[in-house]
This record gives C-alpha cells, sequence and structure tokens, in this order.
C-alpha cells in the first residue's frame, strides 16, 4: 500500500504528534506514505472565508503534484481532508472554477486524484480483520467517546465520509482495539476549532460542552482525528478551568495514539508527552 502523503501545516507545529504517530502507525503495519515533495499550505481554514478561487487553488496545487506522482493521496489532518476534497469538487463541477484555478496555478487540474483520510484506509482498505492481528495490547475495556467534530462529516456530499450524523469509522476501530465506544450525542458537534486564536471564549463554550458530555456518558478519554479539534477539547481545558471553575481533566488523543500503543510502539515515539491533559486512564488500560 503506497500514498502521497500531504503532511499539512500543523504536522510540524502544533500537530506533531499527530503527524508522528500516524508515521509510526504506516510504517508498522507497511503503509508506504511518501511526502509530497514541494507540498504548500491548502488554506485550512481562512482561505475560503476570503477567497473561493484561492481556496480552491491552494489544495489543487498539491493535488496536482501528487497526480504527478501517479499515487492517491493520503492526509491526517481532517481540515486539509476537507479543504482537497472540497478542491476536487469545485474543479470537478464547475467549468468556470476549473478555469480560474488552472489560471491560478498555472496548470490545469481536473479533480481526479483520490483523497483518502488515514482513517478510511485503515477501516476500509487496510482492513480491521487484518489489523486486529496485528494487535499485541488490548484497551482491555477502556471507554473512549469517539469526537468526530465538522471537517470529516460535513458537508456529506463533498467528504462521504461515513453517516454525516452518526459516523462509526473511528468507534470501530477502538472496539476492534479492545475498547468500549462510547454512545454519545455530541460525536459530531462543533468544538470552535477555527476560532481558536480569534474568539477563545467560543471554543471554551463549545469544547466544555462536547467534553462535559463525554464525562457524563462515562469517557476515560476522547478520540480524535483532528488537529484543531485536539486542541480545542486538550489546550483549552485550562481555560474552561478558570472561566467556569470545572476541572474536566479529560485526556483528548489522536485515534493514532491509540494505535500505536495497541501496536506495541514506544509511548516517545507517538508523541503522548506533549499532550496538555497527561493519559493516565489509557496508560494504566493497557498494562
Amino acid at each position: 500500500m503506497k500514498y502521497a502523503y500531504y503532511p499539512g501545516c500543523s504536522a510540524h507545529s502544533t500537530a506533531r504528534d499527530m503527524h508522528e504517530s500516524a508515521a509510526a502507525v504506516a510504517r508498522v503495519l507497511g503503509i508506504e506514505l511518501v511526502e509530497i515533495k514541494g507540498w504548500s499550505c491548502c488554506g485550512a481554514t481562512a482561505a475560503h472565508q476570503t477567497d473561493r478561487v484561492l481556496a480552491a487553488a491552494l489544495p489543487a496545487a498539491n493535488l496536482l503534484l501528487a497526480k504527478e506522482m501517479g499515487l492517491d493521496t493520503i492526509v491526517n489532518c481532517a481540515a486539509c481532508y476537507n479543504r482537497m476534497k472540497t478542491s476536487n469538487h469545485e474543479v470537478s463541477t464547475s467549468p468556470s472554477m476549473k478555469a480560474k484555478v488552472a489560471d491560478s496555478i498555472g496548470k490545469e487540474y481536473d479533480g481526479s486524484v483520490e483523497v483518502k483520510h488515514f482513517v478510511e484506509v485503515l477501516v476500509g482498505e487496510y482492513g480491521l480483520d487484518k489489523l486486529r492481528k496485528r494487535f499485541k495490547q488490548s484497551l482491555n475495556g477502556l471507554k473512549v467517546a469517539c469526537y468526530y467534530g465538522c471537517f470529516l462529516v460535513r458537508p456529506h456530499e463533498v467528504t462521504g465520509f461515513d453517516d454525516p450524523e452518526n459516523p462509526t469509522s473511528l468507534d470501530r476501530l477502538v472496539t476492534a482495539m479492545g475498547g468500549v465506544s462510547l454512545d454519545w450525542p455530541h460525536k459530531v458537534e462543533c468544538c470552535g476549532g477555527g476560532l481558536n486564536l480569534t474568539r477563545t471564549d467560543v471554543v471554551v463554550k463549545l469544547s466544555g460542552s462536547i467534553i462535559e458530555m463525554a464525562k457524563a456518558s462515562g469517557a476515560d478519554c476522547i478520540a480524535v482525528a483532528c488537529p484543531m479539534c485536539q486542541a480545542s477539547l486538550d489546550l483549552r481545558q485550562s481555560d474552561i478551568l478558570k472561566e467556569t471553575g470545572t476541572k474536566l481533566d479529560m485526556p483528548v488523543v489522536y485515534i493514532t495514539q491509540l494505535l500505536g500503543l495497541c501496536l506495541g510502539i514506544p509511548q516517545k515515539e507517538l508523541g503522548l508527552n506533549r499532550l496538555m491533559v497527561a493519559p493516565k486512564a489509557i496508560l494504566q488500560a493497557i498494562k
């Protein structure tokens, strides 16, 4: 299995743990990730708020590079995934947008490069049965609230990722790892990720509600597949404490970090030391 890998900007800054854990899991599973040479920012999340053509052109420039590699594109960031899927949709359904994008990037792109999230590859192509055979450790009944957020599932006609109201991809991975995937109502609620730096008050309110619901549902941790969601839910718990006086103390981990632990990958390679809320419950469960 070989893919053109688009790491995205956050992979080298705020979400290095996402990038490192995905790379480590792929390496152990024999999934070859070939980083796209000369990749650039996809425009997430601000470009589409300022210029629709720019928002389509930025991802298209990267997808054109992947097309030249002759490979499908794999991404681990839900925001990058959403922008690339949107670009494909725009240029393949609108001749005028296709022409404007070509004018912007200096070459025609037809929207033909398949874009897949790492979770889609693990569940749909690698397969859960094959994955189970590779696990060296189990989550041993760890109660996990799987959180999908906005970017993976909406708009459904563009992303096509799972059921937009009740997705189960992350849940199926958790169950395969021996964890208990909780049925809870906030799995696709917005965390306010796009406002993390400009409207912290909004993020505190939205993320606080999500974490409180996960806690009320009995979760030991929250599993995510998006760096913006992870930042909102993990980083902002200290702000929630200041604002409300409520200490939530809820570990928020990438699904690839959980997979890495079950595959026997050392904690240091998974970036668990970078989490704001220590994953004590998780590490205790897999012993």
